[in-house]
């Protein structure tokens, strides 16, 4: 996979800001809070294909409350090294916007790489009622990831191979 390659201290920082932005939404807006970013692991974040693959969801989340009539507030939107993230108020209940999201990262042929949280009034993601599956072996995610099934490299081989399938060279969604 190309790309800059980010070291731990960067992605902390980088976390830490996202966390400071999600928190003044929240503040300003008294409004849960989409947190849009993409699901890339290891040390390379970010490329120009992973952020075609980023605007591919923004503009499918976009549409998705559009469709539903649910308007969206201040919008934050970063592009760095260390990830794209999308960070926006929205006006809706949260558990709406939470089977929205959900409903995006499991049926969009690219939505297995974002990662769309959903921040409610009081700071608390809202967790997903079913567990992701592994992009290498379709075990859950989270098994994958606490007993380290995969290496970095066998991950960034299955993304590349995903954004492929679904992003021709020259970069429009099939």
């Amino acid at each position: 996979m190309e790309g800059k390659e980010i070291v731990l201290e960067e992605m902390l920082a980088f976390r830490e800001k996202r966390a400071d932005f999600q928190q003044k939404l929240m503040q300003d807006t008294k409004a849960p809070v989409i947190s849009f970013s993409m699901n890339i692991p290891g040390p390379i974040k970010t490329n120009e294909r992973i952020r075609k693959v980023f605007d591919l969801g923004k503009q499918e989340l976009m549409k998705q409350l559009q469709e539903q009539h649910i308007p969206c507030g201040h919008m934050i939107e970063i592009h760095e090294a260390c990830g794209d993230e999308l960070l926006f108020s929205v006006q809706a209940d949260p558990e709406v916007i939470k089977d929205i999201t959900v409903g995006i990262e499991e049926q969009h042929p690219l939505g297995r790489l974002f990662d769309m949280d959903v921040i409610d009034t009081d700071g608390k993601k809202l967790s997903r009622q079913v567990y992701r599956k592994c992009l290498i072996c379709d075990r859950q995610a989270q098994e994958c990831a606490r007993s380290r099934a995969h290496s970095v490299k066998e991950m960034q081989d299955a993304i590349d191979a995903l954004i492929n399938a679904h992003l021709p060279a020259g970069g429009q969604s099939r």
